[in-house]
């Protein structure tokens, strides 16, 4: 996951211009929505709904940066955080036919994850230290 890729081949070409343009308004709409939603689901109250869509856009809009370096640094944290939302989706789900999943299962689950993560980064670095 984490490997050199040398041979990019036909999945590695380069994306043009306004591709990576309308990829990026796409996923800005998304994750918009994604704020609208759950400001809506968390308050009855349209003050406190658009503050929490200018406080969301506005972190997304600093720390969109740094999570993409991260990002292309280590692929497998990618991989890592859309199993969170597989899981998260997952659990959705049945609670949505009124089947409670208790949440602590869902926390204990990802925590380990990153944890593993945590160790697997940790383990990498000291490699490549030791290869220099």
């Amino acid at each position: 996951m984490e490997g050199h890729d040398d041979d990019a081949g036909a999945a590695g070409r380069a994306l043009s211009f306004r591709m990576a343009i309308l990829q990026i308004i796409i996923l800005d709409i998304i994750f918009f929505l994604d704020s609208i939603v759950t400001a809506v689901g968390l308050t009855q109250f349209l003050p406190v709904m658009i503050t929490a869509v200018v406080i969301a856009v506005i972190i997304m809009v600093f720390a969109s940066g740094p999570v993409s370096d991260f990002i292309q640094r280590h692929p497998s944290a990618k991989m890592l955080a859309l199993s969170f939302l597989l899981l998260v989706g997952a659990a959705l789900v049945p609670d949505g036919m009124h089947f409670h999943i208790p949440r602590g299962f869902l926390y204990f689950a990802i925590a380990f994850s990153i944890m593993v993560e945590v160790l697997n980064l940790t383990a990498r670095k000291r490699r490549s230290r030791k290869q220099a």
